[in-house]
C-alpha cells in the first residue's frame, strides 16, 4: 500500500462509515482513482456464464449502488463490476446509522435496506457508460411492494438491455422476509418470472442467483435443483451473514448483515458444498472475506470460477485489487496450474 493510499484510508476512517463511502465514490467520479487497465494473464483469464473475463476478481454489489462510478471502477483492475441493488421504485432504505466498522475483525455490519435511486435512474447511467468492461446489475425488491417476486422481473425488463448480466438477490437480511424467497416453491416462481422478462429482451443476459451463507445442506440442495430447472447461469455464494461468532468489535451487536473476514470460513464451506452439489454444472462466484491472494485462491480451490469483494476495500483501498490478482497468478503458477479453471474445486471435497 502506498503512503498516499494509507493516508487517504486513515482520513476516511475518521469519518462516519457511510459518509466515508460517499466521499470515496465522489473521489472516484472526480478522477482521483486508479488508472489501470484490467489485469490479466493466461492463468487469470476465465469464463463465467458465457462471459469472457480478463481476470476472476469482481466488485460486489453494494459499493456502487446507483451506478454512479462505473468507469473509474473499471480502471481499478477488476475483471467485472456489479452495481445495485436496484429496485423498481427509489427508496431511502433504513434509518441511519446503518453501516458499522469492526476493524478488529476486518469486518463490517450493514442494514442499508436496498437504498437506491430506482431502476429508471440507474438504467440511464448504465446506458451512458463507456462500452468497455463487464458490468452486471443486482436485482432487488421494494420493501413495500405487494409482489416482491414481480419486482425482480420489472427491474430486469427496465435495465436488461444495458447490462452484461443480472443477479437475483434474495439473500439480503435487511429487507423483512426477503430471505423467505429462497424457499423452493417461492424461488421457482420468482425465477420463472425473471426468465420470462429475460426472454422478452432483445438480447438475453446471463442470470445469476445470490444466496445467503446461513443455509442448511438440504436448503442448498433444493436451491441447486431449482436453479438448474430454471436455467440459472450461475450462483453467487454468498451474501452477508446473521451470525456473530467470535467477534471483538464494539459494534458486534448491531442488527444487519456481517461481511468481511469473519464470513470467510462460512461462505467458503457453502461454496465447496455447492461445487459438489452442482457437479460442475453451474459456475460459482465466491464472495465473503476475500482480503488477500491466499483467500482468493482458497475460494477458487473451493469451487469458484470467479470472485467478488467489497468490505476489504474499506481497510485496504483499491490497491488491494492488483495485489490480489498478482498474488493469485503467482499461486496458480507455483502449483503448476496453466489456467485458473484447472484449480477450480480442487479442495472442495475436503472443505465441504
Amino acid at each position: 500500500m502506498s503512503l498516499g493510499e494509507r493516508a487517504a484510508l486513515r482520513a476516511m476512517r475518521a469519518l462516519d462509515p457511510e459518509t466515508a463511502h460517499g466521499v470515496a465514490l465522489g473521489l472516484l467520479r472526480a478522477g482521483l482513482g486508479p488508472k489501470a487497465e484490467p489485469i490479466t494473464s493466461p492463468r487469470l483469464a476465465t469464463r463465467l456464464a458465457g462471459l469472457d473475463l480478463p481476470n476472476p476478481l469482481g466488485l460486489a454489489a453494494g459499493f456502487d449502488k446507483n451506478a454512479s462510478a462505473i468507469a473509474p471502477l473499471l480502471k481499478a483492475g477488476f475483471g467485472f463490476v456489479e452495481v445495485g441493488a436496484a429496485t423498481p421504485l427509489p427508496q431511502p432504505g433504513n434509518p441511519r446509522p446503518r453501516l458499522f466498522r469492526l476493524p478488529e475483525d476486518g469486518a463490517a455490519i450493514n442494514r442499508f435496506g436496498f437504498n437506491n435511486d430506482g431502476v429508471a435512474a440507474i438504467a440511464a447511467r448504465l446506458a451512458a457508460r463507456p462500452p468497455v468492461g463487464i458490468v452486471g446489475l443486482n436485482l432487488g425488491a421494494n420493501k413495500t411492494s405487494p409482489d416482491r417476486a414481480a419486482d425482480y422481473a420489472a427491474v430486469l425488463a427496465a435495465a436488461g438491455q444495458v447490462i452484461d448480466f443480472a443477479t437475483v438477490n434474495v439473500s439480503s437480511p435487511n429487507t423483512e422476509r426477503l430471505r423467505d424467497l429462497q424457499g423452493k416453491a417461492a424461488l421457482a416462481d420468482l425465477l420463472a418470472g425473471v426468465a420470462a422478462a429475460n426472454a422478452g429482451l432483445k438480447r438475453k443476459v446471463p442470470i445469476l442467483l445470490k444466496i445467503a451463507p446461513d443455509l442448511a445442506q438440504h436448503d442448498l440442495a433444493e436451491i441447486v435443483e431449482v436453479a438448474l430447472d430454471a436455467g440459472i447461469a450461475g450462483i453467487v455464494a454468498t451474501n452477508t451473514t446473521l451470525a456473530r461468532d467470535g467477534l471483538r468489535g464494539r459494534h458486534r451487536g448491531e442488527t444487519g448483515g456481517l461481511s468481511g473476514r469473519p464470513l470467510f470460513a462460512r461462505s467458503t464451506k457453502v461454496l465447496a458444498q455447492l461445487h459438489l452439489l452442482t457437479e460442475g454444472r453451474l459456475p460459482l462466484v465466491g464472495v465473503g472475506g476475500i482480503d488477500s491472494p491466499e483467500a482468493a485462491y482458497a475460494k477458487i480451490r473451493a469451487g469458484a470460477s470467479a470472485l467478488q469483494l467489497y468490505t476489504a476495500l474499506a481497510y485496504e483501498g483499491l490497491g488491494l485489487v492488483p495485489r490480489i490478482l498478482k498474488g493469485l497468478d503467482a499461486l496458480l503458477a507455483r502449483d503448476g496450474f496453466a489456467s485458473l479453471a484447472g484449480a477450480v474445486g480442487s479442495d472442495a471435497a475436503a472443505l465441504a
